[in-house]
Parts: structure tokens; sequence; C-alpha cells
């Protein structure tokens, strides 16, 4: 979703591997799944820590006994009933452990490289093959109603809980009131709060149930309130959406609609590596730029293994890692994952497992592995230089965007080198 599935309230690490998003930090509307910091060893969400209670006692907060007070107020303004109130919010605390948690964005983020190691690992992709052929026959009539692979959705489930195994523990309510009362993101998160408060009246789960990530997502994939409520389904059609149990039904199959919902088109690729020919322009290799395959050949454009690209529909070029690293043709599809969340390395993630789960290979193309990530401070000062140098980036965010990337070619194309806005320590250095 440029957005749900966007940021996590937290530091989401994937989103500053030198793109910025179209959702930044929880950005504009959209759903709920996010991608947050992760135990890369299991899963790309953070490893849960201990249920409320289990290992200290959590301190009263006046401020935020007063907030709740105002916050229960809006609620049953809101049509929630006092009874539910009672039952979700009796006793909770804010949870300082969320804030610290929130605010711990990390100087210096992951590469594309290190990112898909461990989202498309080989213990990843034998796990995902054992939950295809587990949960077949459920994902075959998934696949029947909503028209998207199960090699997709599954892959979903493995970059958000690692196939359920790390689907978070921490209350729900207690997350988003925490977060509401914060006040950094406090409309966004007030939002969610009110929307699992519909869950809960509506009888989908008990409060003590209603767990999750850190930052308020929850189940098997990982959705948030209000996009649980607009998009889960109940497949099994026992009354529920229960996207929490240990039974993944509802939250394989609400997946499936959430991505039907945004336009999946089934059969297309999301994307496919290609090999770009000796001269190639690398000024078209844009978002904004697209052609069907057959366009893209007649300008010596063909796929890593030097087949023709059938005409799935229009596509643009993505170098994930500038000129130096794997070349993507991408199409609609990538638009579709990305409504989940708009990190380009989330998005080539999931798609890139999905194909291996479908029994394709490995990227043929090598990555920049010797390329370090620029830092945020030195992303902001390359904005700035830029900007100064009067290639104007927008703005001074420490986030390499669309602005900024258009500008970095801008740059490129004046000083003749090769325009594929890829922003390196090398290219900081010459601009210094």
């Amino acid at each position: 979703m440029k957005y749900v599935c966007g940021f996590l309230a937290a530091a989401v690490w994937a989103s500053s591997l030198q793109a910025e998003t179209t959702n930044p930090s929880l950005g504009p509307a959209g759903v709920g799944v996010q991608l947050a910091s992760a135990d890369l060893t299991a899963s790309l969400r953070p490893v849960p820590r201990p249920a409320h209670g289990a290992h200290r006692v959590a301190a009263v907060n006046p401020r935020f006994e007063v907030w709740l007070g105002a916050f229960q107020r809006r609620a049953v303004s809101q049509g929630i009933s006092q009874t539910t109130l009672d039952r979700a919010l009796s006793g909770v605390t804010q949870d300082p452990d969320i804030i610290r948690r929130d605010r711990n964005q990390a100087e210096f983020s992951k590469p594309i490289w290190e990112y898909l190691d461990s989202a498309v690992s080989d213990q990843r992709i034998a796990d995902g093959r054992k939950a295809l052929e587990r949960h077949r026959r459920v994902l075959d009539r998934i696949e029947a109603r909503y028209g998207v692979e199960k090699e997709v959705v599954v892959a979903v489930w493995g970059l958000e809980t690692s196939f359920g195994s790390f689907r978070g523990s921490s209350p729900t309510i207690r997350s988003l009131a925490t977060l509401a009362f914060d006040g950094r993101r406090a409309e966004f998160f007030e939002t969610q709060l009110l929307a699992a408060l519909q869950i809960l009246q509506a009888g989908d789960v008990r409060p003590e149930a209603m767990t999750g990530s850190w930052a308020g997502a929850m189940g098997h994939t990982q959705f948030m309130p209000t996009s649980y409520l607009e998009h889960a389904v109940d497949f099994d059609g026992d009354g529920r959406r229960d996207i929490w149990s240990d039974d993944p039904t509802d939250a394989l199959a609400s997946t499936a609609a959430y991505l039907a919902r945004f336009g999946w088109t089934k059969g297309q690729p999301w994307g496919v590596e290609v090999r770009l020919p000796a001269g190639f322009d690398y000024a078209q290799a844009s978002r904004d730029i697209t052609r069907l395959p057959s366009g893209w050949a007649a300008l010596g454009v063909r796929a890593a293994d030097g087949r023709a690209i059938a005409d799935h529909g229009p596509a643009s070029i993505l170098l994930p890692a500038g000129s130096g690293g794997v070349a993507l043709m991408i199409f609609g599809n990538f638009s579709v994952i990305e409504r989940y969340n708009g990190a380009d390395a989330y998005v080539i993630g999931i798609g890139h497992l999905s194909d291996r789960l479908a029994g394709q290979g490995p990227f043929r193309a090598n990555w920049p592995r010797g390329d370090r990530v620029l830092s945020v401070a030195e992303r902001k000062e390359l904005q700035l230089r830029l900007t100064l140098a009067g290639f104007d980036t927008q703005a001074i965010d420490g986030r390499i965007g669309p602005n900024t990337i258009n500008a970095l070619r801008a740059y490129q194309v004046a000083r003749g080198l090769v325009p594929d806005g890829y922003a390196t320590v090398q290219l900081l250095e010459r601009m210094r």
C-alpha cells in the first residue's frame, strides 16, 4: 500500500535502503502492514519482547491517565461502547519500551544485498516451500478466489512473520495507546487504536488475544487495525476474521484480498531481471518511463538469460543498486506490492522470494557488495550539496527518494557521469 503495508512506527531500516518510499514512517492513508527493524536470522520483524508484565512492573504515568480518560470520551463519541472500553483499557499503562523503540532510528541502513541475503535466504526458501506444501489446499482455494498466486501470498507471510513463527506478543491496545499518547504520530495511532477497539467490539478477537508487534501490526501477515477493518476476510467461514490464531487461513486470504483490491494481475511478473545493452542510456531507468517489453527489446533490453520478455504490460527499468548491480524490468504488480510496504527492498524481497518458491533461480548479476550505504548525515550532506550546486532535491531530509534521485541524475549528466541516480560515498566525495 503505498502505505500499508508501509513503514512500521519503528526504525524501519528497509525503507532507507537507497530509496525513500511514498509512505515514509507509516505514511499516508492505506493499509497497515508495516516492515520493522528485525532479527534477520529468523524474521524480518522484531523479535517479540516479553508479554506485558512478564519481567517488569509498569509505572503509572499521571499524564497518560489523563490522556486515556479524554481518549475514552472521544471513543464513546465514535460509537465505542463503555463495555468495550472497560474490557480493553482496564489496567492499561504506558509502555516506555515502545517509545524507546520508536525513537531508535538506526544511523546506518543496510544495503539491499544484505537485506535480500536474509529475505531470500536458503533457509527462508526451504521454509517457504514447506509452508506451501503444508497449506497447499487452502492456498489453491485462496488463489482461485482472489487471483493472487499462492507463492506471492506465502512470500508476504515469510517476510512479515517468518511463516507465523514471529507474530509478536505485545498487547496491541497497550502498544497503540502508548504511541497515540506519545504525540509524534498521535493522529495516526489514535485512529489505529479506535479501529482496534472496533475489532474487539465486533467480537473477532478477545482483548487478551489481540497481540502483535510493538507498533500495533497484528497477525500472520501483520495488518494494522484499519487495514484489518477494510480488508480482512473470514475465509474459513467460522464467523470471525481471525488473523491471530495458529491457523493462518484467514490471514493468508486477507493478504490475497488486499493485493487483489489494489489491482494484482495474475500471470504478470512483479519484475524480471534484465541485461542492459552496451551504451544503454541510464536516464531511461526511471519509474516515470514505461514501455512494453517489446519496446524495451527494441533498445536492446532482454531478460538476464537472453530471452525476449513477453508483453505482460507497461514496464519500467529499476536499478536498485545503480549501474553496477542487478537491473530489473518492473510491472504493475510491483506497485501493488508497494501498497503493502513502499520500500523497494521489501518489494524486491517479496517478489524474488515468490519467484524462488515457484522454482526460479537466484539473480544472475552481482551486487556492488563493496559499496557502503551512506549514513543519514551523509545523505543530508549529499542533498545539500546537490541543491547548492543548482540541482534542487526539494528537501534536506536524509531520504534518497524520487526528487533526490532526479537531482542526482541531473548532476551526473552535467558532469558526464553515468546517470543512474545511485548515491554512493564516491559520488559524495566528488562533490566535496
